[in-house]
């Protein structure tokens, strides 16, 4: 079996975003694993429309070219890690409109989670955990949560995401080998399905 395949996926599209640098942070000590391939997915890059077909992509050809292209580059990874502001409480809009432009993608995959906000994203998160239940995923226990007192002084210019990303270097290691485990699990799983219904 091939090694799995991973998404660092960047969730917020704003051009001031603080998301870069904590989906950056975790890419590269993805990268210095040997266990799986990791590709750095950033959601700027798929100027979607707001949710308008008639059903998703689990019941029909989605009509839009570029959430085709969307789907068409999630389908290439075998889990996922999420990097995510809370915005009032929940995750941003243009997150949450791209996931539900691709179902299909996410079924039967792991994914982890990388969340910063005044309580370390983490109502975000939990948001985030009840979409990946609706859409077959399997979302690990462990995350990063990053908390206001952290970003909000790199935002404001006052430190650099290296004054503080070693203190998330332990929760990071976890959340990987989480993914890590579950990842495979699932890839294993998929590939088991796939020769039954061959044979079937």
């Amino acid at each position: 079996m091939t090694k799995p395949k991973i998404a660092v996926i960047v969730g917020s599209i704003r051009p001031n975003r603080f998301g870069d640098k904590p989906a950056k942070w975790i890419l590269d000590l993805a990268k210095a694993r040997a266990d799986f391939d990791v590709e750095l997915v950033d959601l700027a890059d798929y100027p979607l429309p707001l949710f308008d077909a008639p059903a998703s992509d689990f019941w029909m050809p989605t009509p839009n070219p570029v959430a085709g292209k969307w789907q068409a580059k999630l389908n290439e990874f075998d889990g996922f890690i999420i990097v995510t502001a809370e915005y009032n409480r929940s995750i941003p809009g243009a997150l949450k409109n791209a996931i539900d432009w691709a179902y299909k993608p996410f079924m039967r995959k792991a994914v982890a989670y990388v969340s910063y906000g005044s309580v370390g994203g983490a109502r975000a998160v939990e948001h985030l955990r009840n979409v990946m239940v609706e859409l077959q995923a399997v979302s690990v226990r462990h995350a990063v949560h990053v908390g206001g007192s952290d970003f909000m002084p790199i935002m404001m210019g006052q430190k650099q995401w290296s004054d503080i990303s070693a203190n998330f270097v332990p929760f990071a290691n976890d959340l990987l080998e989480n993914l890590s485990w579950w990842t495979k699990a699932t890839k294993t799983a998929r590939a088991a399905d796939e020769v039954a219904a061959k044979a079937a």
